[in-house]
């Protein structure tokens, strides 16, 4: 069975097939919204600003590349094609070999607690997405702790290897609009499966939280940093 996700609101009408399914396959939106995540994490704590852009580096592309290639080859509905598994392996390897190398040199250097959320991190990534244990892990739970939860404890770690009452209480935030947003995206998506005119509403809640999200933590950095 295919379901061809090109018609996604966050893929662009222009360019080549390739080139939108390039850019389609990284959910840009929600890739930001985690990248967000490890942000703030970072700007609860007295921040660098390098530190910042490794961790953000770091998750997109452990999640924006890696996690979504995976995401590809576990789907059973091959919602961006046939795309061969030797290439989204491939992919997903060598972006993961990145983003825990950056992650490693700042463990070894002076912040080892990124070492347990780095393996907590890699469990999700491959559980949830390869649907892993008889999809067990596959689930709101997972995407919450993994897309929300576990990115803001790694973006105040990196800075100062500690975690703070304001990054509880970012990560508790964080948490809850990665629910929100799971919740919505999969009604989203089985409504629109059933060519459900009432899809444009989830996919207006969607458009709202991340792109809400993206936009205030860029605000948020620019009245921390300037």
């Amino acid at each position: 069975m295919q379901e061809d996700r090109l018609s996604e609101w966050f893929v662009p009408k222009f360019g080549s097939r390739n080139f939108r399914l390039s850019i389609g396959i990284l959910f840009l939106p929600y890739t930001g919204m985690v990248v967000s995540f490890a942000i703030w994490g970072s700007l609860s704590a007295g921040f660098s600003l390098d530190r910042l852009a490794s961790i953000s580096l770091l998750y997109f592309f452990a999640i924006g590349i890696s996690a979504h290639c995976l995401d590809a080859v576990g789907s059973k509905k091959k919602p961006w094609g046939d795309i061969s598994h030797s290439k989204l392996w491939s992919t997903a390897i060598v972006f993961l070999i990145i983003s825990f190398s950056i992650g490693l040199y700042y463990a070894f250097l002076d912040s080892w607690l990124l070492i347990p959320i780095g393996i907590a991190e890699g469990f999700f990534l491959f559980a949830y997405n390869l649907e892993l244990f008889r999809g067990k892990f596959h689930n709101n739970l997972s995407f919450v702790i993994s897309w929300g939860i576990l990115p803001v404890f790694a973006g105040a770690v990196i800075q100062s290897n500690s975690i703070t009452v304001e990054t509880i209480m970012f990560s508790i935030i964080a948490g809850f609009l990665s629910y929100i947003l799971i919740v919505t995206s999969r009604k989203y998506k089985q409504l629109k499966k059933e060519n459900q005119k009432t899809y444009y509403k989830n996919e207006i809640i969607l458009k709202s939280i991340s792109l809400s999200v993206i936009f205030s933590t860029i605000l948020f950095f620019m009245l921390r940093y300037l």
